[in-house]
């Protein structure tokens, strides 16, 4: 499959437009995220239709709290990413080359129709980085929509602006990672935190948006800086939900400990000065409870 939003030089290398990385991949090369070839100076979307996570999750196991809550959504994944987070739990997909099959955007929507009596409600483009497969989203979501079903995007949010405005009427709820507010740190990690910020944005003006934001010790746990993010997001809309996440050991960063639980509940007291929907995952209720903590929700 031919990929978009590329140009090629007259030496033959390519530039690819998807991502702020705005790759120029020479001849016979891949780019800095794997999917995307050049053949002869054809951008070929190599992993179109390459399948290699599917299931019927719950959706707020995405995370969405506030979109369609109580519904189960059908999650595929394929490979690669345009970041390489030390700490990615999905890295074997992201950052490896895994298994996979081949699926046509009818065979998607064949399942995803399929499932619906086990309360399924749609399609979310989840585990690696869904950007990275946008031409089969392209032409998987308008049948997801003309069924009568959702589409949904779980996403760091890297992409450039004309990718993403193409992609915003096909795409009904988002949630974007929103790593770090640091931006030196966000580069280092392979990311962009303007344009993550404009993803935010652009997406919060015509589709339901949630933010997650994975709190790791000693990384991006500092409070003021926390409450910066907060109060931006807030600009956005303080209805914006924010899901706070906690960390557990992963790939290069297993010489961390989990994230302590008081620091989710400080830092989800902080966000709540500025926005109505906080929300902490990847922990116990009960321990929050006790740390004097209830979900909004």
């Amino acid at each position: 499959m031919e990929a978009v939003f590329y140009e090629r030089n007259t030496d033959g290398s390519i530039v690819c437009h998807l991502c702020p990385h705005e790759c120029q991949i020479p001849l016979n090369h891949r780019g800095w995220c794997r999917t995307r070839l050049n053949d002869h100076g054809l951008l070929r979307a190599v992993t179109y239709g390459m399948c290699t996570s599917a299931a019927l999750d719950p959706i707020e196991k995405k995370p969405f709290a506030h979109f369609h809550p109580g519904s189960r959504i059908l999650s595929i994944g394929s490979m690669g990413c345009n970041m390489c987070c030390p700490f990615c739990q999905n890295w074997e997909i992201s950052q490896a080359e895994p298994a996979f099959r081949r699926m046509t955007p009818k065979d998607v929507l064949d399942l995803a129709i399929s499932t619906r009596k086990e309360g399924n409600i749609g399609v979310a483009y989840t585990y690696n980085e869904p950007l990275l497969s946008y031409e089969f989203i392209r032409d998987t979501a308008p049948l997801i929509k003309e069924a009568g079903m959702v589409n949904a995007m779980v996403t760091n949010g890297c992409v450039n602006e004309e990718p993403l405005t193409a992609l915003l009427p096909l795409i009904d709820a988002w949630n974007i990672d929103l790593k770090t507010w640091d931006p030196e740190l966000y580069r280092s990690w392979g990311g962009d935190l303007p344009t993550v910020k404009r993803t935010i944005v652009r997406a919060s003006e015509v589709s339901h948006v949630e933010i997650t934001c994975l709190i790791i010790p000693g990384v991006n746990d500092d409070p003021e800086a926390f409450e910066d993010l907060s109060v931006w997001l807030a600009s956005v809309s303080p209805d914006l939900p924010l899901h706070i996440t906690r960390f557990f050991p992963r790939l290069r960063m297993q010489d961390l400990p989990p994230t302590p639980v008081d620091t989710l509940v400080r830092l989800g007291n902080i966000a709540r000065k500025s926005l109505r929907h906080v929300n902490i995952g990847n922990t116990e209720t009960l321990k929050l409870l006790r740390r004097g903590w209830t979900n909004e929700s």
